[in-house]
């Protein structure tokens, strides 16, 4: 439990600025906690990911020629299913085989009382796509998001 704890504090997401879009970026110990902090940082463009019970489970499932095409397919994959249950995800769970990924996302359906949505995403766009290590050695999955 401990070593997970550790690694847990080490994965982060966080936005950056990129004119009148918004750019999301995971970071963490291992590539799937990269994708799984990126899809996180996307929530919180919408809303605050605390404010979003983990009810329901969606299975995603993507593959894409290489890693960077693999993280726009991922927050693309997410994006649809938030529109076509009309969801919000709060939890990620990431598995990736070469350049494929298997996931499942944690959620519950859009309520705008609770959850005060702030933009809708249309896509992850390939501007600032970015996947790789850090000079620290930690993954770091990057992207600029349509709102």
């Amino acid at each position: 439990m401990a070593a997970w704890c550790a690694r847990a504090a080490e994965s982060r997401w966080e936005h950056f600025p990129h004119q009148a879009d918004m750019g999301v970026r995971g970071i963490g110990p291992t590539l799937a906690s990269a994708f799984e902090q990126a899809a996180l940082a996307m929530t919180a463009v919408v809303t605050d990911p605390a404010r979003v019970a983990p009810d329901a489970a969606v299975e995603i499932r993507c593959a894409a020629p290489d890693e960077e095409l693999l993280l726009a397919d991922w927050l693309n994959a997410l994006i649809l299913e938030m529109a076509a249950r009309h969801m919000l995800f709060s939890r990620f769970e990431v598995s990736l085989h070469g350049h494929g990924l298997h996931a499942t996302a944690w959620g519950e359906p859009v309520d705008l009382d609770k959850h005060q949505p702030a933009v809708e995403i249309k896509g992850a766009t390939y501007t600032e796509l970015k996947v790789g290590r850090d000079e620290s050695g930690r993954w770091l999955a990057q992207c600029v998001v349509d709102v």
